[in-house]
């Protein structure tokens, strides 16, 4: 299970929503099965819609 907070965590080079946006879709193609929302995301960029966005990115990948 990928934890929001955790893949914030343990990369720092991530600096805007975007950037977590691809993280996440790694995540899913890495072979996480399950996303967690533990943290909302703090980037100036974070958009209302942030959580429906980071599942469909980890769900989908770069398949959108």
């Amino acid at each position: 299970m990928a934890r929001l907070s955790d893949l914030i965590i343990y990369h720092p080079e991530v600096q805007s929503f975007e950037d977590l946006v691809k993280l996440v879709a790694k995540a899913g193609q890495d072979g996480e099965r399950f996303l967690e929302f533990d943290v909302k995301p703090d980037y100036r960029d974070t958009p209302r819609k942030w959580a429906m966005m980071l599942e469909t990115s980890f769900y989908w990948g770069d398949k959108k």
